[in-house]
């Protein structure tokens, strides 16, 4: 599964509008980026702050079809609260949201919405498996604890939980590294000038851009800022 790094990056789509919205301590899926904005160039620069992710994210789903309606909800229903008392015997957390992640617990189960299926008698409920990198645990370790962990809940009635797509990566508070990635573009346009020699300067435009991000790798993400780099002569 680990060679799909990138297949995921479509997994979640952005569901409401980011403006105002403070992502120095929220926990956001990696998707590529956030809403495109006026004048933002979707272009990525050659400079970041490549680091480890802080959590790799499986998206799962419990289905079930028992003919009757009330019962099959409550057999999606009860396997899902028997999902969220397994989860922390399994070093797994839940969760749940499309780009900023909410934690799941006994106390919001019926905020996850039950949704019509691929069949008129069958429905489900979609939600996150998700385990912590940044401890030293490698993406294919984590992939194999939501696997043992997908296994070890037990099943309600005909409801079956299974994984939907390939995993992906978040990252908590992507805004709060924007000091960071903009010492490592000084640095390189520091050693840019150096290099093109005197009578001539580097400008650097656009770090008043918002914090972006990208999956880099198994367990990577790049954080970055779409700033542009220009060459010009001094004065």
């Amino acid at each position: 599964m680990m060679h799909r790094l990138l297949g995921a990056v479509a997994l979640l789509s952005l569901a409401a509008p980011l403006h105002g919205q403070d992502l120095s301590s929220a926990e956001i899926v990696v998707t590529g980026s956030r809403i495109e904005q006026e004048d933002y160039s979707r272009d990525m620069p050659a400079v970041g702050l490549r680091r480890s992710a802080d959590f790799l994210v499986q998206e799962v789903t419990i289905r079930g079809d028992t003919r009757d309606p009330k019962e099959r909800r409550r057999e999606i229903y009860d396997m899902l609260g028997k999902a969220v008392a397994q989860a922390g015997k399994s070093g797994v957390e839940l969760a749940y949201g499309d780009y900023v992640l909410t934690a799941l617990t006994t106390a919001n189960i019926s905020d996850i919405a039950l949704q019509n299926d691929n069949r008129p008698d069958s429905q489900r409920v979609d939600f996150l498996v998700k385990v912590k990198l940044s401890d030293g645990t490698t993406g294919q370790q984590a992939e194999a604890r939501i696997e043992k962990f997908i296994e070890t809940v037990p099943e309600v009635g005909r409801a079956q939980m299974d994984e939907m797509g390939d995993s992906t990566l978040s990252v908590v508070g992507p805004d709060s590294y924007r000091q960071k990635i903009a010492a490592v573009i000084a640095e390189d346009a520091r050693a840019l000038a150096q290099t093109i020699g005197e009578g001539y300067g580097v400008e650097i435009k656009g770090l008043n851009m918002p914090v972006q991000w990208s999956r880099a790798g198994p367990s990577e993400v790049l954080l970055y800022i779409p700033y542009e780099l220009v060459i010009v002569p001094r004065r």
